[in-house]
């Protein structure tokens, strides 16, 4: 064999068994890769240790969190990773007191469910039940017992009626103070809005447009003595207040 080839022999053999290093290298990573792949997928999927142990349910004043919980209908064992958020959503928002809901899955077993309720500001009288409505009209919850929310005088109430909103539409703006004294509130049309106040006072207050500045006016007048003796105030416009 000539120097040449010689030299060219062993050069191959020296790159195979450089080569066979690379390809037990690369089958060893191979393995740990596909190992660490099915701890994950049993640790995800068949462990005991990352499966739903606990619901949490947080934002409720009318519901009750076993309620909000029955709702959601999370199988407590069952794997965190199979848990569907939007699902859960989904069912928990049939129940008429939820305006919104946001699910949260906090490792290892816990699902936090948060609830942001309907506020109800009036409450309508129909076949002796008092049903309460937030600012949209939509019912929030009915029942025989007169409810501390004024009562909502209109034709035909619902969340697609045009009186039935301006009237929520107004008594969801009223401050605090001035809310808390509305016993009544009327609309036959939208431009026609009343409040009845307790010890008899009514408040003509038309539109719902310029609500604030109704309500700032109205009880400056309430707060002086040519305030107290008439029983209507008519702040539809503003801009020219008259009492009788």
């Amino acid at each position: 064999m000539t120097e040449a080839g010689t030299g060219r022999s062993a050069r191959d053999t020296t790159a195979r068994r450089a080569r066979r290093p690379d390809r037990w290298k690369a089958l060893f990573v191979g393995l740990l890769v596909a190992a660490v792949l099915g701890a994950s997928g049993w640790a995800l999927l068949g462990s005991r240790l990352l499966v739903v142990r606990h619901v949490e349910v947080t934002g409720t004043k009318l519901l009750t969190p076993d309620r909000v919980a029955a709702a959601a209908g999370i199988r407590l064992g069952l794997p965190m990773v199979r848990l569907h958020p939007d699902d859960v959503k989904h069912r928990v928002a049939t129940l008429h007191e939820v305006a919104s809901v946001r699910v949260e899955r906090h490792w290892p077993a816990t699902v936090r469910i948060v609830v942001r309720e309907r506020v109800p500001v009036a409450a309508y009288q129909r076949g002796g039940r008092y049903y309460q409505v937030d600012t949209g009209g939509f019912p929030v919850r009915d029942g025989t017992a007169v409810p501390d929310v004024p009562l909502l005088t209109v034709g035909a109430p619902s969340p697609t009626d045009p009186p039935t909103l301006a009237a929520l539409r107004v008594v969801g703006e009223l401050p605090g103070g001035l809310r808390a004294k509305v016993v009544e509130v009327t609309a036959p049309t939208v431009e026609s809005v009343t409040l009845r106040l307790r010890g008899g006072l009514t408040i003509v207050w038309g539109s719902p447009e310029r609500s604030a500045e109704k309500a700032r006016l109205a009880e400056a007048l309430m707060r002086t003595p040519a305030g107290r003796g008439p029983r209507t105030i008519d702040v539809g416009s503003p801009d020219v207040i008259t009492t009788r």
